[in-house]
């Protein structure tokens, strides 16, 4: 990235949240390339998904060095895309050698969180991107919409649950509590499926993988049994609420070493490959105008005006 980016980076608090200072910074890289704006060539918009495909990993880890005091770590060209960030994002006093098991535990998570349909941050790419706004401007634009705790803080919220059950002893209870309306479960139910996520499937899988490396959490036993008895449990069941993408991707992160306001940012660059096709597509439909969504007037009919000097 450009030198002047860095320090523009660097401007931010000593304790700003990884995923304000990632949003800020790539907002920020429109004015760095203002042929961007140029979206009606072709070649130029390749130009520009490549780049953005090849910075924000950059981008990502120096917000993770910023937020914990540390230099930044140049990019290093020998290294693959994945083993790269890991090394920007790690490194102290040399090159770090990742654990592999790991390295592609996270490209799996990473693919596995490219594309899902129009939701809330995708929807914003394509709504401010129909302005024919630069694509660093639309992909800020996910960004934000991802930074909301509703979108992109669902693996959190599975973890602060999993601190408020002791051991496995206690998921019974929990399950009660969930039933009983006092507590949510967090990491179950989708607004698409209606079965089990398939990309939770895979997650699950690779979980195991991961905690064979990193050695067992007593997290992911309270996971596992939440779901054991989730799963068997009709009021869940008929529900149809089944595990989703986001109940074990946090425990995968936290075990990587990714500290929980880091996780909407992993999140923000496996979702970019599919933003910027979402951008693409949308330009190219002939159809397509600026996003203009109808607003319904449901408040006061018409009332009788009273002038000023007549009102009590």
């Amino acid at each position: 990235v450009h030198t002047n980016l860095i320090k523009f980076l660097q401007g931010f608090r000593y304790d700003a949240h990884p995923m304000g200072v990632f949003l800020g910074t790539v907002g920020a890289l429109s004015t760095f390339y203002p042929d961007a704006k140029d979206i009606h060539d072709p070649a130029n918009r390749y130009a520009q998904r490549v780049r953005l495909i090849a910075k924000l990993p950059t981008i990502a880890a120096y917000a993770f060095r910023h937020s914990h005091g540390l230099p930044i770590v140049l990019p290093d060209n020998d290294l693959d895309y994945i083993g790269n960030f890991v090394n920007m994002t790690f490194s102290i006093g040399g090159k770090h050698e990742p654990n592999k098991v790991l390295q592609r535990a996270l490209e799996i998570l990473l693919i596995l969180h490219a594309d899902h349909e129009q939701n809330c941050s995708t929807s914003s790419v394509r709504a401010v991107g129909s302005s024919h706004v630069d694509p660093f401007s639309a992909i800020a634009a996910g960004i934000g919409a991802l930074y909301g705790p509703l979108h992109g803080g669902a693996n959190e919220a599975v973890l602060r649950m999993l601190d408020e059950i002791p051991d496995q002893a206690g998921v019974p209870k929990f399950i009660e509590r969930v039933k009983a309306g006092e507590m949510r479960l967090m990491g179950f139910g989708h607004r698409v499926y209606k079965s089990y996520d398939p990309r939770a499937k895979l997650i699950k899988r690779v979980a195991d993988e991961v905690f064979e490396q990193t050695g067992l959490n007593p997290k992911l036993d309270i996971a596992l049994e939440l779901e054991r008895i989730a799963l068997e449990d009709d009021y869940f069941v008929s529900r149809k609420l089944y595990p989703n993408v986001d109940f074990y991707s946090g425990l995968i992160y936290q075990a990587m070493g990714y500290p929980r306001d880091f996780f909407t940012v992993l999140f923000a660059l496996g979702r970019l490959p599919g933003w910027l096709a979402q951008w693409e597509e949308m330009l190219l439909d002939k159809e397509q105008k600026i996003a203009r969504p109808r607003q319904v007037y449901i408040g006061e009919g018409e009332r009788k005006f009273v002038p000023m000097k007549n009102r009590s």
